[in-house]
């Protein structure tokens, strides 16, 4: 597929006028708009499936209060209890390669035979407001919100072993032997990238990986980039 910067329509979840969207700038124009606004963190969270990570994101946003989970579009069918807008955005595939086509997502990614997308126009929405932002998100999405230069904390968390992460999916009792395996075997697969990200937490305990991720967010208020946008002032020290 060519992908391109178009013009983008309005999303629904959006409150900025089209004539404020500059995809072609990307993260360039949305960068300027936090030094002014006071936006501060954005945190990149991976993991395989069945590594814990559901548990661990619904304990930090509970910590944390002026966090807020980066919605997603996808092509997959909404669960019973899924909410429109609160959980997912569901769109068909020809609505989401459009989206695709127009520059619309700062990363999107194929997972389990389905489309998964962070909207451009919607995080720099929430970051306006002077929102941090956590990402849900995969190795595909981390690959390219590093080609765009987006800044912020990348952390994967990872199972002490293989057989570790087998024996929690086994817990689950929600696969079959068939997608036990496609699971895995995509764990694999997602680990080789483990150079990409800047933090590694291991999951032995759930407690314990909430608490090291508690204080790597701690670490990245702190880090120099974050600070300097809070404080521009130190900027003008001569």
């Amino acid at each position: 597929m060519d992908h391109h910067h178009g013009q983008l329509p309005y999303y629904p979840e959006c409150n900025t006028g089209r004539d404020d969207l500059k995809p072609a700038l990307g993260w360039r124009w949305s960068k300027n708009q936090h030094q002014q606004q006071g936006a501060d963190v954005r945190i990149f969270l991976s993991g395989p499936s069945g590594v814990g990570k559901s548990t661990i994101i619904s304990t930090i946003l509970e910590r944390n209060s002026d966090f807020i989970l980066s919605v997603s579009y996808t092509t997959r069918p909404p669960r019973k209890h899924e909410v429109e807008g609160k959980d997912y955005f569901f769109i068909t595939h020809t609505q989401f390669e459009r989206m695709i086509d127009q520059g619309a997502f700062l990363e999107w990614a194929h997972v389990h035979n389905h489309l998964y997308g962070t909207s451009l126009s919607w995080v720099e929405s929430e970051e306006l407001k002077g929102r941090n932002i956590l990402f849900d998100i995969d190795v595909q999405g981390v690959r390219q919100a590093q080609e765009i230069k987006s800044p912020g904390c990348f952390i994967f968390v990872i199972p002490p072993s293989m057989d570790d992460l087998r024996t929690r999916l086994d817990k689950r009792g929600t696969e079959d032997e068939n997608t036990m395996k496609t699971r895995l075997d995509n764990a694999r697969q997602e680990l080789k990238a483990w150079d990409r990200y800047d933090f590694l937490v291991v999951n032995d305990t759930i407690g314990s990986a909430i608490q090291d991720i508690q204080s790597i967010i701690d670490a990245c208020r702190c880090s120099r980039d974050e600070v300097i946008k809070r404080l521009p002032w130190l900027l003008k020290i001569g």
